[in-house]
């Protein structure tokens, strides 16, 4: 079937590209510790890029589709993947949220997260303009774009909140994905599944972190496979839901909310590496 082909290819293809990253001469050059004090390396977060973005596109039915994927994964990804690299300067890192990053903006410096976040805003922009609206009227095609690259941006910002802990982002994104990767355009989700299963246990063991560039990849994908299948109304619902999630970060900790509930404690542990 063409949804476990592109399943496949994601997986394929993210494997690929995590093995090649990692034996790039550079590689070193990706090493971070993580929160339990272990060396990780960042290579996971173009692999998982590189990889939903193909098995994405693989499975898109259409050439326009296939561009609103690539547009989505490969932008978000590489903005990512500059923060993720130069947000870790020391100059860069006093600048936090966004109203750090305007308030750097207003003193005259441009921030790697401010790249980031109006790099994601264009990506999914012209990804939703170019998966298009079934309305008859300008007005009505014209917020119907609106309303997708809010979907898509805003479902790479929120796999990116979650990206705190090894594994969390990607297991996330398998539980917003399933129900995507069922009717239709079924095929673009599994792609982007498929990449995020493949470096899943890698990911749980520690070895890798998504960092900013899997992070919004992985989300702007999973939200162009959203959008592609809903109309004006879903969109809305889509988008008040990841509004009233973005706005509560601000407010209240995931992780702490993860920790302090059983059942999401077990799931967000499940096949973890344990602490040292």
């Amino acid at each position: 079937m063409a949804y476990l082909r592109s399943f496949g290819i994601g997986a394929l293809v993210a494997r690929a590209a995590l093995g090649w990253v990692r034996h790039d001469p550079k590689a070193g050059e990706l090493r971070r510790t993580n929160f339990h004090g272990r060396t990780v390396t960042l290579a996971g977060g173009p692999a998982l890029a590189v990889g939903a973005t193909v098995g994405a596109a693989s499975g898109a039915p259409t050439g326009r589709l296939a561009a609103a994927a690539v547009t989505a994964g490969a932008v978000s990804g590489a903005v990512g993947f500059y923060d993720d690299i130069v947000g870790n300067r020391p100059e860069q890192k006093a600048a936090k949220g966004f109203a750090g990053h305007l308030g750097a903006l207003r003193e005259g410096r441009v921030t790697s997260g401010l790249v980031k976040i109006a790099g994601v805003g264009a990506a999914g922009l012209a990804a939703s303009a170019l998966i298009g609206s079934g309305r008859r009227t300008r007005a009505g095609r014209g917020l119907d774009v609106l309303l997708g690259a809010g979907v898509i941006a805003g479902t790479a910002n929120l796999l990116n909140l979650l990206d705190l802990r090894p594994g969390r982002a990607i297991k996330a994104g398998l539980i917003v994905g399933a129900p995507l990767a069922v009717g239709r355009n079924a095929p673009m989700a599994a792609g982007t599944l498929g990449a995020g299963a493949a470096l899943l246990p890698a990911d749980l063991n520690e070895e890798i972190m998504l960092g900013d560039a899997g992070a919004n990849a992985l989300g702007a994908l999973l939200g162009v496979a959203l959008v592609t299948r809903s109309g004006t109304a879903g969109r809305a619902a889509a988008l008040t839901v990841l509004a009233a999630l973005t706005a509560a970060s601000e407010k209240v900790s995931f992780t702490k909310v993860i920790q302090d509930t059983p059942w999401l404690r077990t799931l967000d542990e499940f096949g973890r590496r344990p602490p040292a």
